[in-house]
Order: C-alpha cells, then sequence, then structure tokens
C-alpha cells in the first residue's frame, strides 16, 4: 500500500510485506521436502509473521550480523536507522552445520507444520553475554529475557523471509489488524492522530486514565494488547482480551477506539523495548505511542521511568513517532479521581496504588479489588479466570 493513506510513514518509509504471492508459495510448497528444515519457537514464528505483515518494517528478515552488532552497540540498523532490539534466528551447531549460504531453509512452526522459507545470506556466531548487558542491562539469568539468550542456539542464521500464508488467529480472528489493514481503519475514520497503547496485563483504572488522557489531544486511540508468548505467571491474552471488551463496551466512546492484537512476543527489555515497541506502532500507523511507568518493565532490573528517559537519546525526527510520557497514576483520596503527582496535591497517606502481584493475590482469594483500581465487571472477569472458571 502507499503511505498516503496514513498520517504517517512506515519506519524507512515503506511498508513491507514478506507474505509469498501465490505463485511462488506454490513453488516452496513443492520442494518442502527437498528442503533443510528449522523448527521456529513460539518467538521466532511471532517474529517471523511480524516482519512479513510489516510489523517489523524495514526488516526483511532475520539480521545479518551487520546490523544485529550496530543494533546490539548503538540501536540503530546498519543504514543508520533507529533500532533497539535484536531480531534474529539462533539455532544450535548441529542445526546451523548443514545449511549453505546462497540456499533456501525451511521454517517449521512447534508443530512441525511448513510455515515459512529463509533465504540464507549469513550464519554467524554472536556473544550472549555482551547481548544480554547491552539489551537487558543484565546477564542475570533471572530476568525472563536474558534467560532466552542464554537457551537459544550459538549461531544466528540471517536473510530474507517468506510467510507462505497469513492465517487467522485461532483465539482473535476478528482482532488480527495488520498494519495495512490499521492504517487504512485510521484513513477511513478520518484519524490524523493515532495514539497507541501497548500492554501485556489487563487494564485498570490507571491504564484507562492515561489512555483518556491522551485521547484529549489526539482523533483516536489504538489499544493494542500483545497476544505472543509472555512469562507463564503473565494474565493469559483470552483473559486480557475480555477484559479489554468490557472496558470498550462500557467506559470508551466506541467511535474513538480500535482493539488490534499485537502478535509480538514480549522481551521484557524494559527501554529499549519501549522503543521496539513504538516503532512497532509507528509501522501500524499510529503517530504518538503512550509509555508509562516502567513500561517492559520485570522485577526491578530498570528504574521507574528509565523507560521514557531513553527517547531523548533518539531525535524525534528518526524516530517520527511521538511518545506520549505519564507518570505512575493513582487514586487520590483528597480529589477522589484519578491523578498523578503533577496534578494532585496529595501525600502519599492519601494515594491508592495497587501493584499487580497484590491485585493477583486478591484475585486468587476471591476478593474484588476497590473500585477505586478496577472496574468492578472487569475485576469479576479476572476473579473468573483466576479461580479456572469459564
Amino acid at each position: 500500500m502507499t503511505t498516503s493513506l496514513a498520517a504517517i510513514a512506515p519506519h524507512g518509509g515503506q511498508l513491507i510485506n514478506r507474505l509469498a504471492p501465490e505463485a511462488e508459495r506454490q513453488e516452496f510448497l513443492a520442494i518442502a521436502d527437498k528442503l533443510p528444515r528449522v523448527q521456529l519457537d513460539e518467538r521466532a514464528t511471532s517474529d517471523l509473521v511480524m516482519i512479513a505483515i510489516g510489523g517489523f518494517s524495514p526488516l526483511k528478515g532475520f539480521m545479518e550480523q551487520d546490523d544485529y552488532e550496530l543494533v546490539v552497540e548503538e540501536m540503530k540498523l546498519a543504514n543508520g536507522l533507529p533500532w533497539s532490539v535484536p531480531v534474529t534466528l539462533s539455532v544450535t551447531e548441529e542445526v546451523a552445520a548443514p545449511l549453505e549460504v546462497g540456499s533456501w531453509v525451511r521454517l517449521d512452526n512447534s508443530t512441525g507444520k511448513f510455515i515459512g522459507v529463509l533465504e540464507l545470506i549469513q550464519k554467524y556466531h554472536y556473544n550472549k553475554a555482551h547481548e544480554a548487558k547491552n539489551v537487558y542491562r543484565t546477564d542475570d539469568q533471572a530476568h525472563p529475557g536474558v534467560k532466552v539468550v542464554y537457551d537459544q542456539g550459538p549461531i544466528n542464521l540471517a536473510g530474507p523471509i517468506w510467510l507462505l500464508e497469513r492465517e487467522p488467529h485461532p483465539l482473535f480472528p476478528k482482532y488480527q489488524i495488520d498494519p495495512a489493514a490499521s492504517r487504512q481503519l485510521f484513513a477511513e475514520r478520518g484519524w490524523k492522530t493515532i495514539v497507541g497503547f501497548q500492554t501485556r496485563n489487563p487494564i485498570h483504572r490507571a491504564h484507562e486514565y492515561i489512555q483518556k488522557c491522551a485521547l484529549e489531544v489526539v482523533d483516536g486511540l489504538f489499544l493494542h494488547p500483545l497476544v505472543g508468548a509472555t512469562k507463564s505467571d503473565d494474565i493469559p491474552a483470552d483473559v486480557r482480551m475480555r477484559c479489554y471488551e468490557i472496558m470498550l463496551d462500557n467506559y470508551f466512546p466506541k467511535d474513538r477506539v480500535i482493539l488490534g492484537i499485537n502478535p509480538s512476543a514480549m522481551r521484557y527489555a524494559g527501554p529499549r523495548e519501549a522503543i521496539f515497541h513504538a516503532l512497532i506502532r509507528k509501522n501500524y500507523g499510529c503517530t504518538h505511542f503512550i509509555v508509562g511507568r516502567d513500561h517492559a518493565g520485570v522485577r526491578d532490573y530498570y528504574g521507574t521511568y528509565d523507560a521514557q528517559e531513553i527517547f531523548n537519546e533518539f531525535a524525534p525526527e528518526a524516530l517520527g513517532i511521538v511518545p506520549m510520557k505519564f507518570e505512575h497514576a493513582f487514586y487520590c483520596k483528597k480529589t477522589l479521581q484519578m491523578a498523578t503527582t503533577k496534578t494532585s496535591p496529595s501525600g502519599p497517606e492519601d494515594r491508592i496504588h495497587l501493584s499487580g502481584t497484590k491485585v493477583r493475590a486478591l484475585l486468587r482469594d476471591g476478593q474484588l479489588p476497590p473500585p477505586e483500581f478496577s472496574r468492578p465487571e472487569v475485576a469479576q472477569e479476572l476473579i473468573r479466570a483466576m479461580q479456572g472458571e469459564s
């Protein structure tokens, strides 16, 4: 599609499309049994899809060594474009050894289904500790993102990919809105300014507050929850999606919000992932991106507002999407409304903060979080899910 349909150009200026045309797809299927195979895990499968649909524009495949090393060291691609998180296909020595550079490689998903191909341009070793320390700011393998790096193979396979077929999401087909489609939707609604919101958690009153603050100054909200691989103790995607539906049905203007899924896997890379998430939403057509407290963080590996400060390391025109930075929101017992330290005169004793950990504990015990934290309909949905009800 052309960028004239959208208010903002994709990262790099062109929305990448690596969905195999039908003729090529049939050719790949015809030689499927003759191609060497690499089986992808859940994250690599998500990355393959995101590359193919343009969510990772300007990437056309898994990163070659020059791009990889510059991303790890300097948060930019070899062409100079900002990019903060490596997108690589890592395999074992045994898997890599028989693969010939210059050949096609068959890519299977975790169930063994043939889903894509890689034109193998490079095989290269990389330094896991260096990647961990630079990208995640730690080499502690208790960090879920670092653990993935240390658990994966020592060789990266690089080159352009083709996805054989874009299949409907098994759980959320009506919310599968790929970048070309989201851009079209924004244009049809006449939206010139669109704010994207990333979440892997159920929506609560603090989220609602910052989303509505953002909606006061832009044309529309793209609520874009991540449904790829997350930590085992995160709330499952289907539960989170039901909570978003409840919120949109009851508490948001229907003509100013679009709900769509983000197929990406979570990296938990904190500040670097905030940049990554912003660039992804730029590719979906967003002009603005909400960055809240400890964006994409985990435990205490990152400072509360590190994910906001990292945006200051880039020229605004280089990123091409405007971060909307919000402080930690709370319910203010003095003003009887949601607020932040920027708007509330209250002291700590008049502020209701609830952590996700504490809320999960309440829900498991069948206790409703206070209405100042969660809308009651959402809390009831979470209780049903936490107690194993359908």
